[in-house]
């Protein structure tokens, strides 16, 4: 048996298990088919994604990211956030900030209440503003941007009426960002300080319900057109809210760090 934990962060689901003493081979396919077993919703656990925490030789955790469709990417603020939560509740004298080793980066993470954690990422790389992209026959204004995975952004009137997961299937496979695909977010601004976010996830093939990454992506690109500065508060689907904040000069941004709710919600055993 495989003990877990069930966690979210503003609505952002996942499995966390500790694999520190290798409770899971490091066996891809066998990980992979575990994954999609335990994701898929009514018949498994149900999650956006499963969090593997080993051993690190450079830091105090190293984290591994396993989205539904078995497949492994490189980061996830919103699992981050909940590694340091789980670390702290879970680890006798566990310190409040923690270092996490992932594939894009070693990352920083700070539990600043009993379920608020902060996370300071890396600088994010490769912003791309007002493209043109061709779906369907019809032409989007589209900005992209790589916040330790890809993502692209579109502003849009009507957020309730946008076609997240319909459209956003489409921008994730389309040929100009492959062949790693990307994930797609629609935003509205409310002000100065705030968007309106949904998201459409590569991995989970679908909309969630909130995308750490993904908010950040979209703080970043809204400020870079003029639209919004930092701190930059982003209302998810979920009814949470994640906090972006950067430093800006030059279009270069960096200090980039995100802020939300996490929580456990319980614990089991895969059988």
């Amino acid at each position: 048996m495989i003990k877990f934990t069930k966690m979210s962060a503003s609505g952002n689901d996942f499995v966390v298990i500790d694999n520190r003493e290798s409770q899971i081979s490091d066996v891809s396919s066998q990980i992979s088919e575990l994954v999609k077993k335990v994701c898929k919703r009514k018949l498994g656990v149900g999650a956006d994604g499963v969090l593997l925490i080993e051993n690190s030789s450079k830091v105090d955790f190293k984290m591994r990211i396993f989205n539904p469709d078995g497949g492994e990417v490189e980061m996830c603020g919103n699992g981050a956030r909940c590694i340091a939560l789980w670390a702290k509740s879970k680890i006798k004298n566990q310190k409040s900030k923690i270092e996490i080793e992932t594939k894009a980066g070693v990352l920083e993470a700070e539990v600043v209440s009993d379920n608020t954690v902060k996370l300071k990422m890396s600088d994010p790389v490769n912003p791309k503003l007002n493209s043109k992209l061709s779906v369907d026959g019809k032409e989007y204004e589209v900005h992209s941007i790589n916040t330790g995975v890809p993502h692209v952004v579109l502003f849009v009137e009507d957020l309730e009426k946008a076609k997240v997961k319909e459209l956003g299937k489409k921008i994730r496979y389309h040929q100009e960002f492959t062949p790693e695909g990307t994930n797609a977010n629609f935003i509205k601004v409310r002000n100065k300080d705030s968007l309106d976010i949904r998201t459409y996830e590569r991995g989970v093939e679908d909309e969630t319900l909130a995308c750490g990454t993904g908010a950040a992506a979209s703080a970043i690109i809204s400020h870079l057109l003029g639209k919004t500065k930092s701190p930059t508060k982003l209302h998810t689907k979920s009814g949470s809210i994640l906090t972006v904040y950067f430093d800006s000069s030059s279009s270069k941004i960096t200090n980039l760090s995100l802020e939300g709710d996490a929580a456990i919600v319980y614990e089991g055993e895969l059988v």
